[in-house]
Parts: C-alpha cells; sequence; structure tokens
C-alpha cells in the first residue's frame, strides 16, 4: 500500500499512469466503448463509473497546459437526441482539480482515432451514453 494514491486505482492503472509522459493520452471510456479493439494497452475497471475513476485520475495526473486542450470529448452524433448529462459531471471535475481547463470535442470517429493513439484506454462499467473521455498528461514542475 502506499499512501494519497485513491484506493480506486489498481496497482496495474497506477504503472500505466506512471509511465505515460507529457502529451501522452488516456481514455476513459464507458462500458460501450470498444478498447480492446482500438487501445494498445487496456485496463479493465467494470465495477467503476467514470466520475469516480475521473475524480481519482485527477488527484494524481498532471494536465497538459502547453496544450490547446487537456480534455476530450465525444460529440452527440447528428440526429441522435441523447444529452449527455455526464458531461456536466466531468466539467464539475475538471473544474475542482484544474480550474479552467481546456475542453475540445471530437466528432465520433474523429475520437476514436484520437483513442487509437492514447497510451492507455480504462474500460469501465459506465451506462452513460458519450461517458468517454480523454485527459492529457502534463509536467510537474519541480
Amino acid at each position: 500500500m502506499l499512501k494519497y494514491i485513491p484506493t480506486i486505482l489498481s496497482p496495474e492503472l497506477v504503472k500505466y499512469l506512471m509511465e505515460m509522459g507529457h502529451g501522452d493520452e488516456v481514455v476513459i471510456a464507458d462500458a460501450n466503448f470498444p478498447a480492446h479493439r482500438i487501445g494498445q494497452r487496456v485496463v479493465r475497471c467494470d465495477g467503476h463509473g467514470v466520475p469516480a475513476l475521473l475524480d481519482a485520475i485527477l488527484t494524481v495526473l498532471p494536465l497538459d497546459t502547453y496544450s490547446n486542450y487537456q480534455a476530450g470529448l465525444m460529440q452527440v452524433v447528428a440526429g441522435d437526441p441523447t444529452v449527455p448529462v455526464i458531461w456536466d459531471d466531468y466539467k464539475a471535475l475538471l473544474e475542482k482539480h484544474y480550474p479552467g481547463t481546456a475542453i475540445k470535442e471530437f466528432e465520433r470517429f474523429a475520437f476514436y482515432e484520437q483513442a487509437e493513439k492514447a497510451y492507455l484506454v480504462i474500460q469501465t462499467g459506465e451506462g452513460a451514453l458519450y461517458g468517454n473521455i480523454i485527459l492529457k498528461k502534463g509536467v510537474i514542475a519541480s
């Protein structure tokens, strides 16, 4: 056990977060996301929703302030009546940990293309539609 690491973060997940470098991205994916087809590395967190994992990850992961976005969401497909209210939770958590976070919305297939380049995909049990989020890792200044 280590101090200050949220218990929701497994040793495997912490290892991958530690291995990430500046500009690397992590996808926290909902249960419908094709994680194993898209991800280079996949960590499963089926018993958890995205908000709980996002909150925990944001306590240990610096975001990239040098990029034009620090987080990314998948746009609702044209004609889909879904309103992704879970985004309000994401925005509140980002604001809590990193006020002023820039969020980029990616068209669905552009989101998949971006996710294919991510260092890590975390597959959750999140049932909310459009519940995926990308985080871009930054640096820790000494």
